[in-house]
């Protein structure tokens, strides 16, 4: 195992990482796209999710500070989202650690939301920045 792998398999482990289908019945759960413009232009995006430059995540997201996204308290339910599910499990487990004990990550990431056939949209939308 790598060091990357097993840096991944350390972050999965306090995780309760979600199908998309499990995404898609949280009626209050926040979706936080981290995808690059480039991937989102060109695949689509999830619809009614938040875009939020992975550079920036920590400062949107933490409950208590002056720079958080409006609308959600450390208690939402927060889904990561990347291109397959590996970024997102180490944004999760960085947005747990600033204080969203409920956050996780999208097993299989967009790619697996798109091929269950979930909704989506036309990517594009500005990031959160």
């Amino acid at each position: 195992m790598s060091n990357v792998d097993t840096y991944l398999a350390q972050a999965r482990a306090d995780l309760t990482r979600l199908t998309p289908a499990e995404a898609h019945a949280l009626p209050d759960a926040l979706i936080v796209d981290i995808r690059p413009l480039h991937n989102r232009l060109a695949e689509g995006e999830i619809e009614n999710s938040v875009v939020v430059e992975r550079i920036v995540l920590e400062w949107r997201l933490d409950p208590t500070g002056d720079w958080r996204l409006p609308g959600f308290t450390a208690d939402t339910p927060v889904v990561v989202v990347c291109n397959e599910g590996y970024s997102s499990s180490l944004a999760a487990r960085d947005l747990q650690r600033i204080g969203l004990p409920n956050a996780t990550d999208l097993i299989g990431g967009y790619r697996a939301w798109r091929a269950a056939g979930l909704p989506v949209r036309e990517g594009g939308t500005q990031a959160v920045v």
